[in-house]
């Protein structure tokens, strides 16, 4: 088995028995970043990003930050949940566009009651189902691949090296029961990045100061 396998398996292992070894634990994820397509620099960055945006969310209003999710690969950012009102959305939006390093935003937040622990439970498990099916598959890079599911909606967002790799994923996905839908935010390399389904909001009029950029703070 490939060693990013190897690694990767010792990480979810780690995650479903709820218990983490610091020395075996850093190593495997040392060996997850090295053997992903993302350089080391550019996943760094997206952890960054991710950080950035969730912070603003926290300080803007509370059910933002709890209704929402956002996921961030090479500076493209996919943002998930359920919110009450859909002036949160379009702030979310607006909040993510600030940070520096944001290259495309994919909008995949409904409007309803924030999710329940219930709710959450069952996502999480879909989530946790597909990302064991892409480890052990030899024929796909599991760790150029960010999942996140809600509602039992799968999103699937980073890089595939080949149209059949992506295939490969979508038909895990597709296959796992109480699957509704799968979305793919993935580029295959050599292709375009998906386009952004939340566009920039419109340019401030000259008499209002726009919003200032989020400068986004290196990790310690």
């Amino acid at each position: 088995m490939p060693l990013h396998k190897i690694a990767a398996a010792f990480a979810l292992m780690a995650l479903l028995s709820g218990c983490v070894v610091a020395a075996v634990g850093g190593g495997a994820a040392a060996g997850i970043a090295a053997s992903a397509d993302r350089s080391i620099g550019d996943q760094v960055n997206d952890a960054t990003i991710k950080g950035a945006i969730s912070a603003v969310w926290r300080k803007t209003n509370p059910a933002m930050a709890s209704g929402l999710d956002c996921d961030v690969y090479e500076g493209r950012v996919l943002i998930t949940g359920r919110v009450p009102d859909r002036a949160l959305i379009e702030d979310a939006i607006r909040i993510a566009w600030r940070v520096k390093g944001v290259q495309q935003v994919y909008n995949e937040v409904s409007v309803g009651p924030i999710p329940g622990t219930g709710d959450d439970f069952n996502d999480s498990f879909i989530s946790t189902r597909l990302k064991n099916e892409l480890l052990w598959d030899a024929d796909v890079r599991s760790v150029n691949f960010i999942v996140t599911t809600a509602d039992h909606v799968v999103f699937i967002l980073g890089s595939a090296r080949t149209n059949g790799e992506l295939e490969r994923v979508t038909a895990y996905a597709r296959n796992i029961p109480n699957v509704r839908r799968v979305v793919s935010y993935v580029q295959v390399r050599g292709n375009p990045a998906p386009a952004t389904t939340a566009p920039p909001p419109a340019a401030a009029p000259a008499a209002t100061a726009p919003d200032a950029p989020i400068e986004v703070q290196p990790l310690q």
